[in-house]
């Protein structure tokens, strides 16, 4: 059979029963690595905005979570990871990372596609399964949409802060992450060739909030302010 993170159970004291480590449970601790790695304290509120679910089925879990010390919560003052939590967080994200990639290069799904098939698959991702894909794959780093892929031994390479809104006017740079959050904004995104790995450069941004003009190979686009505020870059380094 399978074994999914879920069935990877922590490490309790002698004499205790052996908890289980559910699917939801895992939806909660992936929703709050990533609301941490988003920054700002992690309330019941956010948690409950992140995973569509109602405030008191949120609080009940974290309750949960929190006596089998994969979360540590404070009333009043969020949740945090504990280690254990985290480590079953970045495993479920590595399966996740890894599938959208397999999803997109193999099947020939579209990015703004595999997120949601990824959400479904991803907790019964065997050892042998992750294995193969990962190195099917060639042992990617990074995701369709530019997110790195935890490793094997659960670690997270930096994501990029650089946002494209940050450059100079005639600065260039490489589009290294791009935000997974809306399915719609990725289309366009995609329609525009605005991909990771493609080379950009700002041309100008208008004044009084007003959108920013860039250039790639593809020709010259406008882009609304939050739009532009969702792509990542890294700046060209001079030679």
């Amino acid at each position: 059979m399978p074994t999914s993170p879920a069935a990877k159970r922590p490490n309790t004291a002698a004499g205790e029963t052996t908890p289980r480590i559910t699917h939801a449970m895992e939806d909660y601790l992936k929703a709050a690595f990533r609301l941490e790695q988003e920054g700002g304290t992690v309330t019941t509120q956010r948690l409950a905005d992140e995973l569509g679910i109602s405030g008191p089925s949120v609080t009940n879990m974290v309750k949960r979570l929190n006596e089998l010390r994969m979360l540590a919560h404070t009333p009043y003052h969020g949740v945090r990871l504990t280690p254990a939590g985290e480590k079953i967080a970045l495993e479920v994200l590595r399966h996740h990372r890894l599938l959208e990639l397999y999803l997109s290069e193999t099947l020939g799904y579209s990015w703004d596609e595999v997120h949601a098939e990824a959400e479904r698959l991803e907790h019964h991702l065997s050892d042998a399964l992750e294995a193969r894909l990962d190195s099917a794959l060639g042992h990617p780093t990074v995701d369709p949409h530019g997110d790195p892929i935890p490793s094997r031994e659960g670690v997270l390479a930096p994501v990029p802060e650089t946002r494209l809104l940050d450059l100079a006017p005639g600065e260039r740079a490489a589009i290294a992450r791009v935000s997974d959050r809306d399915p719609a904004q990725l289309r366009y995104l995609g329609e525009l060739g605005l991909f990771p790995g493609v080379a950009i450069e700002l041309i100008e941004t208008l004044p009084f909030d007003g959108p920013v003009r860039v250039r790639t190979e593809g020709g010259e686009f406008v882009l609304g302010r939050p739009l532009a505020g969702t792509v990542h870059v890294e700046r060209e380094v001079a030679p």
